[in-house]
């Protein structure tokens, strides 16, 4: 399944987090159960911003948008996203930090 990103803006509230993230929760176990396979993955609340993003996996945007719409949530847009983790070199690998190297 794919990644989408979902901005949304929101209060600073912590409690209006856990109120949208249930809502958002519940509208994907629905839609789920309706045959379109949609989870919520996370949100990240950015307080002094008052924007909430939240990561949904689903078939398309669609299935996302129909998600996000059932949960109330007021978004500014749904991308597509990607993530990367960065892990440290294995020891037997070796590093170039502290190399001198350019």
């Amino acid at each position: 399944m794919a990644r989408y990103l979902v901005e949304v803006y929101a209060s600073r509230r912590v409690a209006d987090l856990v109120e949208a993230v249930a809502r958002a929760h519940a509208a994907a176990t629905a839609v789920s159960s309706e045959g379109v396979p949609v989870r919520h993955v996370r949100a990240t609340l950015v307080p002094d911003d008052e924007i909430c993003f939240h990561i949904f996996e689903g078939p398309s945007l669609e299935s996302v948008d129909a998600v996000v719409r059932r949960a109330g949530l007021v978004h500014a847009r749904i991308v597509s996203a990607m993530d990367a983790v960065v892990r440290p070199p294995r020891p037997e690998e070796g590093s170039d930090l502290g190399r001198g190297e350019p």
